[in-house]
């Protein structure tokens, strides 16, 4: 496993499978986990630990509201933590913020214990950063991702990036 994708609550599963579709696109491992950083902490600091000693080597965080997962994750390791502000709604309902809680929660984070942070929901571009994490050290890897790019910028071409008439 090279990845660990943590967040807070299942109704998160559909937002974070998104980073989980990207990781299996490069053929990253990976490994998913749903634990609550205020209802479950010395579960998550144990959690932590066991994929820090299994070889993990970035870390994605989902987390929504108060947000706390990403930082209790990043203070309890050295491993890069990918932070994914979640808009918390429950069923037929929203908090009324839209995620800019989670993602002030997480972006703000205190000097010396940093959290890379995508835009809310954006469990795809959290997955994204962490294959370019890891392309640094794996040339595989990064060739993939080269590809990747190329294949972007050539789809941008064809559809018509360069010019279209309307």
């Amino acid at each position: 496993m090279k990845v660990a994708l943590f967040f807070g609550s299942n109704s998160d599963r559909e937002t974070m499978k998104k980073a989980a579709d990207v990781l299996n696109e490069f053929g990253v491992d990976y490994k998913a986990y749903v634990i609550s950083a205020h209802r479950a902490g010395a579960l998550l600091a144990k959690t932590v630990a066991q994929v820090e000693a299994d070889g993990c080597e970035v870390i994605i965080a989902g987390a929504g509201l108060a947000a706390a997962l990403p930082g209790v994750i990043a203070g309890s390791t050295v491993l890069p933590v990918i932070g994914v502000p979640l808009e918390c709604i429950a069923p037929g309902k929203s908090n009324g913020l839209a995620g800019l809680d989670s993602l002030l929660s997480i972006v703000q984070m205190p000097p010396q214990i940093p959290v890379a942070t995508v835009g809310i929901g954006n469990a795809k571009n959290a997955a994204y950063l962490a294959v370019e994490i890891l392309a640094l050290k794996y040339p595989d890897l990064k060739q993939k991702l080269v590809e990747f790019r190329k294949n972007l910028a050539a789809a941008a071409e064809r559809d018509g990036a360069l010019g279209v008439t309307l």
